[in-house]
């Protein structure tokens, strides 16, 4: 808006206070500077002209800064704390042992004021691709091999007094203690272990050092989790860890495959020996059968022949006599036929004989 047209003066290029514009004093001569001290008077005035009854000492004004100041106080002394969060509140800069819960709170401002702690779960990450650079995560496992580990803990506020007043920096405390307890933990295992055998133990056992520090320290931090989300070797060394990886499964391939055969083999042998071990058994119990039938048998004899010895003698010779002509050649002659004293029995021709009658 010109100057031109403020409070009606037309073209006397007076200002809002009743002067223009002057430009810059200048040796010899020109316009003089604006006075504050005849500005701040003539504001004064007009704030005074504003309000009804004028003048600073009128009961209206007086009321009006009372209130003024009373909206002030009482927006400064009643705070609001959100469900995930938690209040502490200070008197004279030290805080009170209570903690303000979720809800509308009052307090004598100014001598008391509050501070904010979010007690959500917060998650940090060490490692991989962090503030710090790819070294964060590069630590030195107990075989003198370099690993790169990637890991996040998921931490709480559980006292928001120590977290707030008992360490400077709380989570960057975290991040440099979480840090410490993985390089502690993996230089005393080997690197296989944190590559893939025993993972969940590391965890645990970062877990717990990491807790134990952050209770020392005092900082109302709780620790939930502590995640490897990976673990390699560095890029400069990964060809020749790969190499070793793939000669590990060779030879765990070629112990499976030899532990196979050895079982396969095994088997075969144990069959073969229970097999001679079943033929064994069974010789035996045809043997000691036979035998003990064979001794009934002649007790069954002897108890006949003692009973009647000469029927018994007589059938004996019958039954040796039948077992033995049973596979011989027999000739029978009968009585009175023949010349002389003794029949003569041509045995060569008759054997002949019958042999040649048998073939045909």
């Amino acid at each position: 808006m010109p100057w031109s047209n403020q409070n009606g003066n037309g073209g006397n290029n007076q200002g809002p206070w009743g002067q223009g514009p002057r430009g810059p004093r200048r040796p010899g001569g020109g316009g003089t500077p604006p006075d504050l001290e005849e500005i701040i008077r003539r504001s004064q005035d007009q704030l005074k002209n504003a309000l009804p009854g004028g003048g600073s000492g009128s009961p209206i004004f007086i009321a009006v800064i009372l209130i003024g100041l009373a909206l002030l106080w009482l927006f400064q002394a009643v705070y609001t704390v959100q469900p995930d969060q938690r209040g502490v509140v200070l008197l004279f800069g030290k805080p009170k042992n209570e903690v303000s819960q979720p809800g509308l709170h009052f307090l004598w401002w100014p001598i008391e004021k509050v501070e904010m702690v979010q007690i959500v779960e917060k998650q940090i990450n060490i490692g991989g691709s962090s503030s710090r650079g790819a070294t964060q995560g590069l630590m030195l496992s107990g075989d003198q091999n370099i690993v790169d580990v990637q890991f996040s803990v998921l931490y709480s506020i559980t006292n928001p007094q120590n977290y707030l007043f008992n360490i400077e920096k709380p989570e960057d405390t975290l991040r440099q203690v979480a840090e410490s307890a993985m390089r502690e933990v993996v230089g005393r295992r080997p690197a296989q272990d944190i590559f893939r055998d025993n993972r969940q133990a590391i965890a645990v056992g970062v877990k717990t050092t990491i807790q134990t520090t952050m209770d020392n320290y005092g900082s109302g931090i709780s620790v939930n989790t502590v995640a490897i989300e990976d673990a390699a070797p560095p890029r400069e060394v990964a060809d020749a860890f790969d190499e070793v990886q793939r000669a590990e499964q060779d030879e765990d391939r070629f112990v499976e495959e030899a532990n196979g055969y050895s079982n396969q083999k095994l088997g075969q042998a144990r069959g073969e020996a229970a097999k001679i071990r079943e033929e064994a058994s069974a010789y035996k119990d045809r043997v000691v059968n036979e035998a003990e039938g064979e001794a009934q048998r002649f007790i069954s004899i002897y108890d006949e022949y003692s009973k009647a010895p000469d029927v018994t003698r007589k059938r004996l010779f019958l039954e040796t006599m039948e077992d033995v002509f049973k596979s011989s050649n027999k000739f029978i002659i009968e009585q009175g036929q023949g010349s002389g004293v003794v029949p003569y029995l041509p045995l060569t021709q008759l054997n002949k004989s019958s042999t040649q009658g048998g073939s045909n």
